[in-house]
Formats: structure tokens, sequence, C-alpha cells
């Protein structure tokens, strides 16, 4: 039986059969394969689309929150007009009859004022030329028109124009024909600062700046001919410090923060990101979501204390925390110190250095008191090295303790200056005065100095005393002689001129000014003298 049915089926018939079958398995299994990944794929898709459709959701609902809050804030401002206008009215008719008062006053009477008295009348008088005067003579007060300048600004009937005639000598372009004191960018600042007090909103605060609309648009003209003028000047890389800082200043009390213009706010605050008041300037002219880029840069230039201060300005010192930031400033203070001293060792350089070290540290001590980072950031460490730099410095200003009259101390050997100098006398007659044996000629070029004891230490780079009628410039000045007296005697080397002068550390000047110094920007890092 089983051999018919074999006659009957081919085996070759059974062959195709079975291949037939195992490429019908084959495809089965591909599209299995081909189904699974479809439906992956399909699924990786659908749970996109369904985070999408929530973020969508989730965007659409902040936005909504966000335009109720701000249609909100209109119908509150909206109703705030009124009210606004009332008091404003009320202050005018005030300081109008203020001003009637204050000028059927005698002259007399007005000498005998102090400063806030005197304050109040110009402003009452709206005296903008006698009150900007003021404000520039009495510079060493600063604290006390700091408080007294808002006061007597709310005396004006106009306080905007008040301020802006005030300043229009010397902002936006300086119209003075004797510039002196060059930098008057301080009494700007503060003046405008005092004025956003003035012209803050009783309800709404100084987001809304109680100006004229006649005062806006006379401010938005200054503050462009102030932006036209820079090209003029040199451009954005040869603007001063008090410059940038009084423009900045006077955009944000006027209410005329342009967005066409946040660029160059942006360049501005990180150009000058060491002065005290940036941080919250940067944060009303609405950069405040750019602040994280700004801290960013600032780390990136190794300007980690001026980051700090814009962290915690914008509440980001979670995000960029402040320890780890001021150990990332001091690193970099000693890598510096240790290249400078590698590459240069002269005694200008070094003391150069020392200096430098030491405005570091106290600007670092400085931002931890400021910030209270003391629990976390002890300040023993950082005194002690300023404590030894400060030694250093004294002990390297100390002259060489050596007795002119020894007859075997440096004063009587008869060397040649390592300059090329000519060589002393080797006898000098003794005078009744000094018994000392001086090794000046008989008939010296210059009258010598009545103190004959006096020591004068010679440059680092010559530490052999030298001799003779023949002063180096270095060491000229302390003698007090005439420089028609010596400038013909030649000279036989270069000497290195006195170390420049810093500028000393601080959040204010030495006449206690927040950020306000010489008008350039310091070379080290700005945030070392502020």
């Amino acid at each position: 039986m089983g051999s018919e049915v074999a006659s009957v089926v081919p085996s070759s018939v059974v062959q195709e059969s079975l291949k037939q079958l195992e490429r019908q398995q084959e495809l089965i299994s591909c599209c299995t394969v081909l189904w699974k990944e479809l439906s992956d794929h399909f699924s990786v898709l659908e749970r996109g689309l369904e985070s999408r459709s929530e973020a969508l959701r989730s965007k659409r609902q902040s936005l909504d929150a966000s335009t109720q809050c701000a249609l909100d804030s209109l119908r509150h401002r909206e109703l705030s007009i009124d009210g606004a206008v009332d008091l404003a009215l009320a202050k005018l008719e005030e300081r109008r009859a203020a001003a009637a008062e204050a000028l059927a006053a005698a002259a007399a009477e007005v000498e005998e004022l102090d400063i806030a008295g005197k304050l109040r009348s110009l402003c009452t008088k709206m005296d903008f030329a006698g009150f900007f005067d003021f404000v520039v003579a009495k510079r060493k007060e600063l604290e006390i028109l700091r408080t007294e300048l808002p006061v007597a600004l709310s005396d004006c009937i106009d306080p905007a124009k008040f301020v802006l005639d005030a300043i229009s000598v010397v902002f936006p372009l300086d119209k003075r024909t004797v510039k002196s004191p060059n930098d008057l960018g301080w009494a700007c600042v503060m003046i405008f600062e005092s004025l956003l007090l003035v012209l803050a909103d009783p309800e709404l605060g100084s987001t809304r700046p109680l100006v004229t609309r006649c005062a806006r648009k006379r401010a938005e003209e200054m503050a462009k001919e102030w932006k036209e003028g820079l090209e003029h000047r040199g451009g954005f890389e040869n603007v001063k410090p008090p410059d940038a800082h009084t423009f900045l200043q006077h955009v944000v009390t006027f209410g005329i923060v342009d967005t066409n213009d946040k660029n160059l706010y942006r360049r501005l605050v990180i150009s000058f990101a060491w002065r005290r008041q940036m941080p919250k300037l940067a944060i009303s002219l609405g950069l405040e979501d750019s602040m994280e880029d700004i801290i960013e840069e600032l780390i990136d230039k190794g300007h980690q204390l001026d980051a700090i201060n814009f962290a915690y300005e914008a509440s980001l010192q979670d995000k960029f925390p402040p320890i780890s930031l001021i150990q990332s400033f001091l690193k970099d203070l000693k890598k510096s110190t240790s290249t400078s001293e590698d590459s240069n060792n002269s005694g200008q350089a070094v003391n150069s250095t020392s200096r430098k070290d030491q405005s570091a540290i106290r600007a670092a001590i400085k931002c931890i008191q400021d910030h209270k980072l003391e629990s976390e950031f002890p300040l023993e460490s950082l005194q002690k090295q300023l404590e030894t730099l400060e030694k250093v410095k004294v002990e390297k200003k100390k002259p060489a303790v050596s007795s002119p009259c020894s007859s075997t101390g440096p004063a009587n050997k008869r060397t040649r200056a390592n300059h090329g100098g000519p060589m002393p006398p080797a006898k000098a007659g003794r005078t009744t005065i000094n018994a000392c044996v001086s090794s000046f000629p008989t008939t010296p070029a210059y009258v010598r100095s009545p103190s004959a004891h006096t020591t004068y230490s010679a440059p680092p780079a010559y530490p052999h005393t030298v001799y003779g009628s023949r002063s180096p410039p270095a060491i000229r000045e302390p003698y007090g002689y005439p420089v028609e007296e010596v400038a013909h005697i030649p000279l036989g080397a270069t000497y290195p001129s006195p170390p420049m002068n810093y500028p000393a550390y601080g959040a204010y000047h030495n006449c206690g000014i927040g950020g306000y110094n010489n008008g350039l920007a310091p070379g080290y890092q700005q945030a070392y003298f502020r």
C-alpha cells in the first residue's frame, strides 16, 4: 500500500512542497517581526504625541494664567489712574504753595539752612542749576545726600522735568566749557536713584513711574542722543563706566526700556558687572530671562564674584552655588599668582602681584560677608592670607638698617655703580656739622638736603649704593630738588619707574561713592576694584 502511494506521488514533488512550506514559514516570521517593529514604532509615536499634547496643554494653561494676570494688572492700573491723577494734583497744589512760600523767604534765611534745608529750598524753587551745583559741591556728604535727595525732590512741582533740566549739562553729552571734575556720573546716578523713589506709583510701585508725557518723550530723546553719540565717542569699546551706568539708570528711572535695545543693555551690564548696582539694573531692564546666560558668561570670563551677585539678585544661587564659585575664584587667583611670579620675579612685579592678591582676597571676604556665607566658608584662612601679604608688604617698605658713619659700612666702599657711573672721590673734607665722611664733591652741582643722615633705599634692580651728585630718577623725588637743576645731568642707565598705583579695594571709593572710580575698568579683574 505504501509503495503504491510512493509510486503515485514523486519525491521531487514532496521536496518542492517542503521548500514551499519553508518559504511560507519564513514569510510568516518576517511578517511577524515587521508587525512587531511597526507596533513598537506606532507605540512610540503615540507616546510622543501624548507627551507633546500634555506639554501644549500645560503651556496653554500657563499662557492663560499669565494672560489673566496681565489683564488683571491692566485692569488694576486702569482703575488706579483716577486715584493717581487726584494724588498728583493734590501734590502739585501743595508744591505750588510751598514754592510760593520759598520764593517769599529772604536770601539770608536760606544761607543759614543745613544741607537738607538747602536741597528742599532749591527743589521747591525749581532752581535746577543751583541744585546740581550744590549736589556736586557736597560730594563728601554722600550719605546725607542719599537720604535727603528723595525728600527734597518730592517738593518739586514737576520732579521729572526738574531732574532732566538739572543733569542736561552733563547728560547725554557733556556741555561744560570747563570740564572739572571730569566725572560727574556719580551725581547723575544718585539723582536718578532718588528720583525713582519719588516717581513710583503709590499702588504699583516703581514698575509704573508717574512721568508726564512730555517728560517721558524728552527722556527718550536724551537716551537716543546718547546712543547716537556713542559711535562718535569711539564706539561701545570706549564707553566709560560712569557714562554707561548713567544711561542705564536713566532708562530705568523714566520707564523707557526699549525691547529693541536689549542687546545693548546686555552688553553694558556684562561689561560693567563689577559695579554694585548692575544686578538690580539688569532685572529692571527686562533681562531676567537672560540672567542664566549672563551668569555663565561672567563665570567663563573669570568673574565669579560678580556672577554670585547676579545669581543672588535673580534667585539662582541654587543653580550656581556660591561656595563652589568662590573656591574657583581663589583657585584661579592662586594659579595666576604663581604664573606671574614664574614669569617675572622683579621687585616691581612682585609688589604689583601682592597688591592684586590683597585686593582679590578682600573682594572674596566682602562677598562672603555680604551674602552671609561665613558658616559655609569660614574667613579665618582668607584673613590669615591677607595678614601675611600685609606683613610682607610692610617688611619690604622698611629701609635697610646701616650706620652712615661706619667705617665698614657700604657708604665708605669705593665701588663703581653697576650702571657705569663715575668713581666717587677717595677722600672728602670733614665739616663741622657732620662728622661722617661725605662722598659728595666739595662744590656740589646743587644744594644738598639739610637732612644729611636720612637714608634712602635704592631701586630693587640696583642693590649697590650710588654715590656722587648724580641721583637716579627713582630716588630724585624725595630730595625735593627742582627738575631744572638736575635735568642736564647725564645718566648712565635707565632706572625702573615707580610701580603704578592701583585703586583701593572696596564697594565704595575713598569718598564713599559706590562703584565710582577714575572712569577706567580695572585690568586684573573688575570685581577686585569695585
